[in-house]
């Protein structure tokens, strides 16, 4: 159920914009504690629509060890070209996530690819001083280079998704609507009213992005619904992300779903979805 501490986090925006500079970009974060909710296929396909659809410049940042965000939306390495991997970004003195940048076939969507070192980078940040806000420094100049910054954060609540929330102005929880959408979500709410209340005073929830919908399962989508709005206030974003294996398939082609497959229903879902979000920031902002 929702503190106090977290409606405020859901209904009110408290812009930390002060204590990083002058900021441009809107930085989410897409954070679920399990996997297999379409965590990275939100990622992707939401930076390729809203660089679509909305004409902004993005910046998709990949802290899952996983490395999925490179294998969904491909990448562009001109012979020659070094880049730092987001590892040694964030462990590095003074990092700057722009050393880690590269190119995908988008010209305004850029990506820092994950690899399993983060798995080793997890634990080295562990004993940082400061350690919750490297990736929000390493932010800094990005910020000012993107109209969007999207972190695909690990399926769980370590220290690299602390990292993301603590970088984020916002954070978008996807969700499959299923008797499992409950798992992890009390450890979740936990976890970002503490973040609010000790490190980030500027985290706002956009709300719970339902995944994987089989619009035949009508009852259960109604129950599964009505029990998560117990937890996040009503604050569920009303795009539905249907099952389309066309999603599955873009991915393995390395195609956003609106390149792959541009009417289809994940296509149509996920430009709907970025539609969503755009409105509920500039809401957010008044």
């Amino acid at each position: 159920m929702l503190t106090n501490k977290l409606v405020e986090m859901f209904e009110h925006h408290d812009s930390h914009n002060n204590a990083l500079g002058d900021l441009k970009a809107n930085v989410i974060a897409i954070c679920a504690q399990k996997g297999g909710v379409g965590k990275t296929t939100t990622t992707v396909n939401l930076a390729a629509s809203l660089v679509r659809n909305h004409g902004a410049k993005v910046l998709v940042i990949d802290l899952d060890p996983q490395g999925h965000v490179e294998k969904s939306l491909g990448s562009i390495i001109p012979d020659g070209l070094e880049y730092a991997p987001v590892s040694s970004v964030l462990t590095a003195k003074k990092g700057n996530i722009l050393d880690a940048v590269i190119k995908t076939s988008q010209e305004a969507l850029h990506i820092t690819p994950g690899d399993k070192v983060l798995y080793e980078t997890e634990g080295a940040l562990s004993s940082k001083i400061g350690r919750e806000s490297i990736l929000a420094n390493a932010l800094k100049i990005p910020r000012t280079h993107y109209d969007y910054i999207i972190i695909d954060c690990p399926p769980n609540l370590g220290t690299l998704t602390i990292n993301a929330l603590c970088a984020a102005d916002y954070v978008a929880i996807p969700c499959e609507m299923s008797v499992l959408a409950f798992e992890g979500v009390t450890d979740l709410l936990e976890t970002l009213e503490t973040v609010n209340e000790r490190l980030n005073r500027g985290l706002k929830v956009l709300g719970v992005i339902f995944t994987r919908v089989d619009g035949r399962n009508i009852t259960m989508n109604q129950l599964v619904e009505e029990n998560l709005k117990n937890f996040f206030g009503g604050n569920i974003f009303k795009t539905r992300i249907g099952i389309n294996t066309d999603l599955n398939k873009a991915q393995l082609e390395g195609r956003p779903v609106m390149d792959f497959a541009p009417s289809s229903s994940g296509s149509i879902n996920y430009q709907a979805l970025a539609d969503e979000v755009v409105k509920k920031i500039k809401k957010l902002e008044v």
